[in-house]
């Protein structure tokens, strides 16, 4: 017997040893929730300062040698590290946070990753940059969680954060389209549920036409939709009693019968709510009662589980009643452009080596910083499909890579004579012009215009010459 286990020890230590060899890396689910963890964590105990890899192995009880594999995805770790990782931000390992793999196996697939992507100067924000993933997508809505293309403006990133902690919060999130409002929200969401808050997104122009004509529909729609995600029975035919106002009861809804069945707070999202704009006696209404939902949770704790977010593309240009208003209250945060170093940092996300302050002031000489027309040009660029000085000869001849960007805007114009009207002079002349506020408005919801001092000029030199062209052919 004694013999027998003498001979088969070198066996069970070979096999041992194959075992050791193989080890788990972090899926794109698991990075992005070990990720989000951090960054609340970051936000929460770290005043907002991020982690360096020293400072993260402190605080995981693990070597920053052992983190810089876990990060890379180049190697392997064993499952008890990623265990210590998520326990040490209250998150508990799922199995679709990680998959098994061989040693020799984990870089398939990863070729264009660095051994060393993660230096100890280097902070967990930009990890993300390192997942493994069929290169870059075709950029045509909002940046997905995770990605490794999304650019921080700081301080707004931090600001979101911490506001949607305090009980009874307003954000009020306000860019022309395609700024990289929906980019954000996607991250206060994700955010809000690392905390263990329940969210709603609710996307108003999801909301069909003859709702906005009723007080009483649009309110049982959004009851109905809140009810839906939070996975509540709506049971609204039992619960609406019309008689005591739409209003009322659709207040009493949210406070006696949502929030008694939610023991976490509510993180509700309408995105796009200047389209109440265009149904102005129902934009009074529920702006109103918007309003009164903040107010009521300055003094009813039930009231303070709800954190309002609402993002919109203008400042309203119906008249509001300053007391009625939901646009003068709450956090303001007001999307810029890129600027030119965040557009080179992009760059480098795309892999694309640039000399410094020289293809990017070319690229946003045509669009600014413009971030869907940069995140446009950078994906064609990094595809290979064409030269920089070719992108922006095309795009003046005849819109290149951006022609259904500018035929988009082009259509929209024509079908509001007074608007291309008010363009035209725009674009054709060197001189300020004073513009009526809602028509300015008009043109800065649809991301035309942009604000120079008292000037306004067209968002970018490539509108001008584009829409200048065009409009001479009407002439």
């Amino acid at each position: 017997m004694y013999a027998k286990n003498i001979a088969i020890k070198p066996i069970n230590l070979q096999q041992n040893k194959t075992k050791r060899r193989r080890g788990v890396v972090l899926t794109s689910i698991g990075i992005q929730r070990l990720q989000e963890a951090i960054l609340a964590w970051e936000i929460l105990k770290n005043k907002g300062y991020r982690l360096t890899l020293e400072e993260l192995s402190r605080q995981i009880n693990i070597s920053t040698k052992t983190l810089s594999r876990l990060w890379s995805l180049s190697k392997g770790v064993d499952q008890k590290t990623l265990k210590l990782c998520f326990s040490a931000f209250n998150l508990k390992l799922h199995e679709d946070d990680y998959t098994i793999v061989n040693g020799e196996d984990v870089t398939q697939g990863l070729g264009f990753l660095s051994e060393d992507l993660y230096t100890h100067e280097e902070n967990f924000a930009q990890f993300s940059t390192y997942q493994a993933e069929n290169r870059w997508t075709y950029p045509d809505g909002p940046v997905a969680n995770g990605s490794p293309l999304y650019i921080e403006r700081p301080p707004i990133e931090e600001l979101v954060y911490r506001e949607i902690t305090r009980p009874g919060c307003v954000i009020r999130i306000r860019s022309p389209r395609q700024m990289g409002k929906t980019s954000l929200v996607l991250r206060l969401l994700a955010f809000a549920n690392t905390q263990g808050y329940r969210t709603v997104n609710v996307n108003c122009y999801q909301i069909d036409d003859h709702c906005l004509t009723d007080l009483n529909k649009l309110l049982r729609c959004l009851c109905w939709q809140i009810a839906q995600q939070l996975d509540i029975d709506p049971n609204l035919d039992e619960q609406w009693d019309e008689e005591v106002g739409y209003k009322l009861v659709c207040s009493f809804y949210l406070q006696k019968y949502i929030f008694k069945q939610s023991h976490s707070p509510i993180v509700l999202v309408l995105s796009d709510v200047d389209r109440f704009f265009e149904y102005p006696h129902i934009a009074q209404e529920f702006f109103a009662l918007l309003r009164s939902w903040c107010e009521e949770a300055r003094q009813n704790h039930e009231w303070q589980k709800l954190r309002l977010v609402v993002t919109y593309s203008t400042e309203q240009y119906l008249s509001l009643d300053v007391n009625r208003s939901p646009f003068n209250i709450g956090l303001p945060i007001r999307l810029s452009e890129f600027t030119q170093q965040q557009v080179e940092d992009l760059a480098r996300r795309y892999e694309l080596d640039w000399i410094p302050g020289h293809e990017s002031s070319q690229l946003m000489s045509l669009v600014g910083g413009h971030p869907a027309m940069i995140q446009l040009a950078l994906f064609h660029l990094a595809s290979h499909t064409i030269t920089l000085q070719d992108l922006i000869k095309e795009a003046i001849a005849n819109g290149g890579i951006y022609h259904q960007h500018l035929w988009r805007h082009w259509v929209k114009l024509q079908g509001n004579p007074h608007l291309l009207k008010i363009y035209t002079e725009i674009v054709t002349t060197q001189h300020s012009i004073t513009l009526d506020p809602v028509d300015a408005y008009k043109l800065e919801s649809l991301g035309l215009i942009c604000f120079e001092g008292d000037r306004i000029l067209p968002r970018c030199e490539l509108y001008r010459a584009y829409f200048k062209k065009q409009l001479s052919t009407l002439v």
